[in-house]
């Protein structure tokens, strides 16, 4: 491959992105052969078509698909630079998007969170919450810094972005203490019967627990379904049933939602995620907080 030359690749970035050289040209205030010229140019250079014509309309060829990631990252990461320059007084903290995908514990998130909010350059946190999809689709188009999820990229999703696993934390049961004694003896067999109150069946814990309940012959009563962590363990509180959560916050869920742990099962694992834009991290706060993950919770197996 020759040299690149990123006057032609931002053409091609635009054309890939208006979908049409015509488009394109009106948005760059060119002539439609001028930017005809600079993407064969760009061809050549690269060695193989980057669009394939159907119809009147441009699609993007196999190579076309992995010259638009790369360029999506180069041109977005210019706008970055453009802006931190711009923005670099000291009045300007550092800003941190962060998506959290609704079905991780909330202060599983705050713990990884909270290192970059103390680090010593001034850092604005922009948290968002919603399902995993959406919240990689933000990602993809740089709405997002990073992504923290209780499971990794699913595949065949068509998404550039990488998984670096945080850790893990075994599972713990809990109640409300006025029903504690009743199920802390005799656990896990005292869950037969019980209610409980469960992560919907497309959360990765969800289908841990049923292949556990299966093992060991529990046949516990699923009274509730939640999407939301924090919003099941509100209904625990309030004496609904028992829940699972992550073992690394007991201490915090107990003394927050007035409840007691009533055992913990090593079998059950849950696995915690930072998926990001870039193989390598680059943002100073995403590194902070892949960096202390590690002492918060247990290296993956």
């Amino acid at each position: 491959m020759r040299h690149l030359n990123y006057n032609h690749l931002y053409y091609f970035w635009s054309v890939a992105r208006e979908g049409s050289i015509a488009k394109a040209s009106k948005s760059l205030h060119l002539t439609p052969q001028t930017i005809s010229g600079q993407l064969k140019l760009l061809e050549e250079a690269i060695g193989e078509p980057l669009f394939s014509r159907v119809g009147r309309g441009l699609v993007l060829s196999e190579t076309g698909h992995v010259v638009q990631q790369y360029a999506e990252e180069i041109f977005s990461l210019g706008a970055e630079l453009a802006g931190r320059v711009r923005d670099k007084s000291a009045s300007n903290p550092l800003t941190l998007n962060v998506g959290i995908v609704n079905s991780i514990a909330k202060l599983i998130a705050y713990q990884l969170l909270s290192p970059a909010l103390e680090m010593e350059n001034a850092l604005r946190v922009i948290c968002y919450e919603g399902d995993l999809e959406n919240l990689l689709a933000d990602l993809s188009v740089h709405r997002l810094d990073i992504v923290l999820s209780d499971r990794p990229i699913p595949p065949g999703l068509g998404v550039k972005a990488f998984n670096h696993s945080l850790g893990q934390s075994s599972v713990s049961f809990f109640c409300r203490a006025s029903r504690a004694a009743n199920y802390k003896r005799n656990f896990p067999q005292s869950l037969n019967g019980a209610p409980v109150l469960l992560p919907l069946p497309t959360n990765p814990l969800r289908r841990q627990l049923e292949d556990w309940f299966a093992a060991e012959k529990l046949a516990p009563r699923v009274i509730a379904e939640f999407d939301d962590s924090a919003l099941m363990k509100a209904f625990g509180r309030a004496a609904s049933g028992l829940f699972p959560a992550p073992q690394a916050i007991s201490s915090e869920i107990e003394d927050m939602y007035d409840v007691v742990r009533i055992g913990s099962v090593e079998q059950l694992t849950e696995n915690f995620y930072a998926i990001s834009p870039e193989r390598k991290v680059r943002h100073p706060a995403v590194a902070v907080i892949t960096e202390t993950a590690k002492s918060r919770l247990q290296a993956p197996v």
